[in-house]
């Protein structure tokens, strides 16, 4: 067996391992083994991700504005995505031979900025125009990675739920609010980490409970607040102190459930259902290492939300379903089989390398929107035996003359693309919320930056001038323009509110927030564990049992191993 190889990144300099079981994946696989390191490796791939950024630009066939998910100074054509599908063009009109006397990713970017891309990923929409990356929505408003939802609106992962504001990762959910990782909930505000619960308040991995208030660790309970039991009369009683819709009070609220959930142990890891796994929010799944948000994964590796029966991949961004044999691949899912180097390839695709946008294919090589194709070499058509013959030579040809970034990084075939391909800027990707970057820093390190225009309307109220209590607003306040209350905001200083949002609002006696919507998403992805692992030793007295956690050694938090944690919440 291959023995364990220390490396230096070629990117950041520092040294990283290549295991005896990466070995035989990359011989599996057929490629070499990498020269960046594995956070390096994602930074870049997810610095192809836009993920909650939504723009209006022309369509370069129709010439009609449209929704996109390219901002209108991406350096590449769109269409809109209903003519991007349809026969009205032909991707294979872009063919080129190969040149051997130009480096590959000079080639394949040419391509990729002459290729129509489709305006963005969405379908069934009915009045949820503003979603992106989206499916079968009704009377939706900002939702992002949202499937078969109805009347939500400002989430990011929200799946089969219904009239739900302001939340993050939210499968199967009615009547949320600021929700983090709810599953089966309903009527859920405040609270995180919660499964199959009912009329709770400010909670904390809780799972099974009802008309709970400001409590963690809870399974199968009724009628507790902060962790005490109450008779149900009294607990009602006692709830009436609570003020939920003055602003001041929530904020009060939020800070000493914040301090009192420190008192109480959390596990090592969100996780059910495992089998050799280290990492982090991973269910159903083994022998997954390094990755995070897993469902029903096998033989994983430094991957990141995927899900459905996913095996044998690694550094693999995005979806899964029933994939295999992924490698260094971004935004591809369903029936993948074999893809290496790939960005937003689905459905039923196998046998491809350095693909961008290509659907339905197999057996393609440095391709853009291709759909329903085999046998293609930078969008032109091959027999089957011209394939096979050219594709080893353009590989060897890769190694012979690699591309070179304006930072000296070389790219040799093995490696994914250089960022200089990605049609996002760096600051439009989820890469800045996961390695922030300044400007500056971006810039240095070759990425683009995208600066935000000005709103063009000017705010008519400051947040902060807003009613504290939910009681003194009318209908009056859908006419303002609000000045977010973030000094380092991150949308465009401005914000309205929809109607559906102010009769949620006050229906639920909520106060109305301070911050806009790309703020309040920045603060609620705070609660998400980072992608990085240290050793540490389970806190519990007597407990010699150590762990790879996402908890870092300087976090408040009392973690536990499982057995200590299982045997506390009894």
């Amino acid at each position: 067996m291959t023995q364990s190889k220390t490396k230096i990144c070629q990117n950041c300099k520092a040294k990283f391992t290549i295991e005896p079981e990466d070995f035989e994946f990359y011989k599996k696989i057929d490629v070499p083994e990498p020269t960046f390191c594995p956070d390096c490796r994602m930074q870049r791939r997810f610095a192809f991700q836009n993920e909650t950024n939504l723009y209006k630009r022309k369509c370069d066939f129709s010439k009609k504005k449209t929704f996109s998910v390219f901002s209108p100074e991406a350096p590449i054509k769109i269409y809109d995505q209903e003519i991007w599908w349809s026969d009205k063009w032909d991707p294979l009109k872009y063919g080129h031979d190969y040149d051997f006397n130009k480096s590959f990713l000079k080639q394949i970017k040419k391509l990729s900025r002459e290729v129509p891309w489709a305006s963005r990923m969405s379908s069934g929409l009915v009045n949820s125009d503003y979603s992106m990356q989206a499916s079968f929505l009704k009377n939706c408003y900002l939702l992002f990675f949202a499937g078969h939802s109805e009347n939500c609106a400002y989430g990011n992962g929200i799946d089969r739920s219904n009239n739900c504001y302001d939340n993050h990762h939210l499968r199967r959910s009615e009547l949320c609010y600021e929700g983090f990782m709810l599953n089966n909930c309903y009527k859920t505000f405040f609270s995180s980490h919660c499964t199959d619960c009912q009329e709770i308040y400010f909670c904390k991995d809780c799972i099974n409970c009802s008309n709970c208030f400001g409590c963690a660790n809870l399974r199968h309970k009724k009628y507790h607040i902060f962790n005490k039991s109450y008779a149900k009369e009294e607990y009602f009683k006692k709830l009436e102190e609570f003020n939920t819709g003055s602003y001041k009070s929530i904020q009060e609220l939020n800070n000493k459930t914040k301090q009192l959930h420190l008192k109480f142990p959390v596990k090592y890891m969100h996780g059910r259902k495992n089998v050799n796994v280290f990492g982090e929010y991973i269910d159903n799944s083994k022998n997954v290492k390094d990755s995070y948000l897993v469902k029903k994964g096998e033989n994983l590796r430094y991957c990141h939300l995927i899900w459905d029966i996913t095996q044998d991949c690694y550094d693999y961004y995005c979806w899964g379903e029933k994939a295999s044999l992924i490698y260094e691949g971004v935004l591809l899912g369903n029936g993948l089989n074999q893809l290496s180097f790939c960005f937003n390839c689905w459905p039923n695709c196998r046998d491809m390398e350095y693909c961008l946008s290509c659907h339905s294919s197999s057996n393609l090589f440095a391709c853009v929107g291709l759909r329903h194709k085999q046998y293609c070499i930078l969008n032109k058509q091959y027999t089957k035996e011209q394939y096979e013959e050219l594709v080893p030579k353009i590989k060897e040809h890769m190694n012979k003359m690699p591309y070179v970034d304006k930072n000296g990084r070389v790219y040799k075939y093995g490696e994914f693309f250089p960022v200089e391909l990605s049609p996002f800027a760096y600051n439009e990707t989820i890469a800045n919320e996961y390695f922030p970057l300044t400007k500056q820093q971006a810039i240095d390190q070759g990425y683009t930056w995208h600066d935000k225009p000005k709103s063009e309307y000017k705010p008519t109220i400051k947040a902060k001038n807003l009613p504290d209590s939910i009681k003194d607003v009318d209908n009056s306040i859908l006419k303002e323009v609000i000045q977010c209350s973030s000094d380092d905001c991150a949308g465009s200083g401005v914000f309205r509110l929809i109607p559906t949002e102010l009769k949620f609002y006050k229906k639920m006696n909520f106060s109305l927030p301070r911050l806009c919507p790309d703020c309040r998403h920045r603060e609620r992805i705070k609660q998400r564990n980072p992608m990085k692992l240290w050793e540490r030793q389970c806190m519990n007295k007597g407990c010699n049992t150590t762990f790879q956690t996402t908890y870092a050694p300087d976090r408040k938090e009392i973690i536990y191993c499982e057995a200590c944690y299982n045997k506390e919440i009894g």
